[in-house]
């Protein structure tokens, strides 16, 4: 009875497992045709407390000052304008995918003249385009900074960047993507990460969850969807069944290192082949303790500084260890750890492992 209890379980917890490092397949590509496009516009910010760009080296502010005011039927022809409560700024925005006339998007403003802060900000009407020159959406509204500034008359704390900010739902699309989904007949996923086992097991995926063969790996990084094969009824049913199938992908080892900061991330399958390894810094050490030499008192002679210089090399490290061959993170992390040695020597350590040949993982630098 126990024996069969044991089985039973077993069979209850493997589906469990092999889904454990299982990903949505939206999670993994991005679907033909499905994204998103950018936005930039030129604007005029007001209502600054004495932070707005200073008009003799911000000619620009001025110019599009004017505009906006004789867009206005105010005219300001010949006058000398001396504010300190404006700004021109970019104003940039991502149109996202199937976005319908009357939504709204974020904004993001960023100062481009010698204004020191946007806090308390209002963007005027600003016209956002594509890359293709036409308008998609419209941007105003009460900027929200992302710093803070306090000042005096002898000091002054910046605290983040006071000259940008953001304007939640501050853009009003006014005009629409020419983009028909459910025309397509086909749709290629274009993998974030090419790999050929991942697109593999991604067409597998797919077919499984239709019962037929809907989709075929054409490289590393496009599978190739029949929508008319799925007998879905649209093309957004069909993308939405297939955007939530669950794939185990499978990546490239990769060792990432980031200098700054002297973070070191490794993937589960980095591979270390044994090998013997020594690290230590040479310091050299140099004191200076001169010495002064006087006559005694009421005897003839003058008092003479005798230099006295110490010096001393030291090598301070780790004697020869021996890393063994591993195979899995844990035997890298443990074998590594073994050393002895601080995150920023163990970059160099990693850097002569790879030059060696014995780290088999793709090594990144940032």
């Amino acid at each position: 009875m126990r024996k069969y209890l044991y089985i039973l379980m077993s069979c209850l917890l493997m589906p469990t497992l092999v889904q454990a490092n299982a990903i949505r397949i939206k999670d993994l590509v991005e679907f033909d045709g499905v994204r998103g496009n950018d936005l930039v516009g030129y604007g005029l910010v007001v209502g600054l407390n004495g932070t707005g760009d200073g008009l003799r080296n911000s000619p620009f502010t001025e110019e599009i000052m004017t505009n906006i005011l004789e867009r206005l039927g105010v005219n300001v022809s010949g006058e000398q304008f001396r504010p300190k409560n404006v700004a021109a700024v970019f104003v940039t925005a991502t149109l996202p995918p199937f976005a319908r006339v009357g939504g709204t998007i974020d904004a993001s403003v960023s100062a481009i003249g010698d204004s020191s802060s946007l806090l308390g900000g209002t963007l005027i009407m600003t016209p956002l385009n594509a890359a293709d020159g036409q308008i998609y959406a419209v941007a105003q509204g009460t900027i929200l900074g992302g710093g803070a500034v306090a000042q005096g008359e002898a000091a002054t704390v910046t605290e983040g960047v006071p000259t940008s900010g953001v304007i939640p739902s501050g853009a009003r699309v006014e005009r629409e993507i020419d983009f028909d989904l459910s025309s397509l007949n086909s749709m290629r996923l274009a993998l974030r990460e090419p790999d050929f086992t991942t697109a593999g097991r991604i067409e597998q995926a797919i077919n499984s969850e239709f019962g037929r063969n809907v989709a075929v790996m054409r490289d590393s990084g496009t599978v190739e969807v029949n929508i008319q094969s799925t007998n879905a009824r649209s093309t957004a049913h069909a993308v939405g069944r297939i955007e939530n199938v669950l794939v185990e992908p499978q990546r490239k080892a990769r060792v990432v290192v980031d200098q700054a900061s002297g973070t070191i991330v490794m993937g589960s399958d980095v591979r270390i082949s044994r090998v013997a390894v020594s690290q230590g810094n040479l310091t050299l050490r140099v004191e200076e303790a001169p010495l002064v030499s006087q006559p005694n008192p009421f005897a003839e002679g003058e008092t003479v500084v005798v230099p006295r210089t110490t010096a001393a090399i030291e090598e301070n490290g780790i004697k020869l260890a021996e890393v063994p061959e591993t195979t899995s993170l844990s035997d890298v992390v443990a074998g590594l750890n073994a050393l002895g040695v601080a995150p920023r020597d163990m970059i160099d350590i990693l850097k002569t492992l790879k030059a060696a040949g014995a780290l088999h993982a793709e090594f990144v630098v940032r």
